[in-house]
């Protein structure tokens, strides 16, 4: 069969559509297993896009780290004593450390999680309040709108100065009103706006990321009697360095200089970010995987359907292809034949089926853009590569599926085929 030969075409045409229910049949499986792994893989990367941009707060070689009381004695120290870090202890970790790029200390007005009455004039609002120092932006990014961020000479000279969340600024001022130089009050304290951050989110994890603000570690703790406490420390280690052996080098650090036992393991608390981001990769790579292994099954399934349909269809036409032999049509002339007519079928099937689930993908992303902020899901999608993978995939399984019913209609012979009825 040539692509160019419209006779070839035709006739082709004529073989599916005398038994157009026999053809639906046969195709839909192949159709369905292409669909199957277009959109399994779809929702796959859609539910990654959503825990990526929940992530997209952090660094990848960030660690966070907070005291808790230990559990075994040591060194005198009686089992139970509650730690507390100290700026000196940050500054150690930072002299000491052969894996640690920033050593951020933190604290937070009203501690964990805590929200404060913020006010200005007659408007108030409660928000997060952090103790910070200039290397925290490097490990949870922000996008400056307005203004700038902290600086070494606000720690240094104990500046009453804030950056605020643009949440913070709606709430707080008239929409076309002058933001920087202007005066909030917290907990009794004035701060003057010196800058206005944006948050790389969306959506509702967006909202909340922007309702914080952020002051000077020195001039917090001066202001709300903090001393040289720190709450928790922020941490980014070299992107060369495994997460398990920078926190492992941390841990020893401070244990010797805490008197903590080096097998307490519940004196510190501590995450990585490193973890959340491979775990998610281990995750949805399995996805990944199941979804091409189960569509690859569906795909097969449907392949043999073809196989047997054609099968059928070959016994059926055993007069027809006599005949062509008996007129001079050669072996090779009948495998074509064959193996071109389910390779259409198999490719029409797998094409319909490609386009069926690109536009459930693209119907759902538009539905999730009109909602707004869809969650952990988001933006459902396959690249151009796994749809040109699963093309090629499905081109060989159909030169496959016509291999068997090319041989059987070769064997026929064309005198026994003229006598068939």
């Amino acid at each position: 069969m040539r692509w160019w030969d419209r006779d070839a075409w035709l006739e082709l045409m004529a073989v599916f559509v005398q038994n157009p229910f026999r053809t639906f049949l046969s195709g839909l499986g192949v159709g369905w297993g292409v669909f199957m792994i277009l959109i399994t893989v779809g929702a796959s990367n859609g539910l990654e896009a959503g825990v990526s941009s929940d992530l997209a707060r952090f660094v990848r070689n960030g660690m966070y780290l907070w005291t808790q009381s230990t559990s075994i004695p040591y060194e005198g120290y009686r089992r139970g004593r509650w730690l507390e870090m100290t700026v000196d202890d940050a500054d150690y970790l930072r002299a000491n450390s052969q894996t640690m790029k920033v050593v951020a200390p933190r604290n937070q007005l009203g501690g964990w999680q805590g929200a404060n009455n913020v006010s200005r004039g007659l408007r108030t609002g409660a928000f997060n309040v952090y103790g910070d120092v200039p290397e925290f932006i490097e490990m949870e990014p922000l996008i400056i709108r307005e203004g700038r961020y902290l600086n070494q000479a606000d720690l240094d000279e104990l500046r009453k100065v804030a950056v605020i969340g643009e949440r913070v600024a709606e709430l707080l001022f008239a929409p076309g009103e002058r933001i920087i130089g202007e005066r909030l009050e917290i907990s009794g304290v004035f701060f003057t706006v010196v800058g206005v951050y944006g948050s790389p989110l969306t959506g509702d994890d967006a909202d909340e990321s922007e309702q914080s603000i952020f002051i000077p570690f020195t001039t917090f703790n001066r202001a709300f009697h903090m001393g040289d406490q720190i709450g928790w420390l922020s941490l980014m280690f070299d992107e060369s360095v495994h997460a398990d052996s920078a926190a492992a080098e941390v841990m020893t650090l401070l244990k010797r200089r805490l008197h903590v036992h080096p097998d307490d393991q519940r004196a510190f608390g501590y995450w990585t970010t490193a973890e959340d981001f491979e775990e998610m990769e281990t995750v949805f790579g399995a996805f990944r995987i199941v979804s091409f292994v189960f569509g690859g099954l569906a795909l097969f399934a449907g392949a043999i359907g073809i196989v047997n349909i054609m099968l059928i269809t070959v016994k059926e036409r055993t007069q027809e292809l006599g005949i062509r032999r008996a007129l001079g049509a050669t072996p090779a002339t009948v495998v074509r034949q064959i193996i071109g007519e389910t390779l259409f079928l198999t490719a029409l099937s797998g094409l319909t089926g490609m386009l069926a689930g690109v536009g459930t993908l693209e119907g759902l992303n538009r539905f999730l853009a009109g909602m707004g902020d869809s969650g952990s899901f988001r933006n459902p999608e396959v690249s151009l590569n796994v749809v040109l993978l699963s093309l090629g995939v499905l081109l060989v399984m159909g030169v496959f599926a016509g291999i068997l019913p090319a041989l059987r209609a070769v064997a026929i012979r064309p005198v026994e085929a003229i006598r068939s009825e």
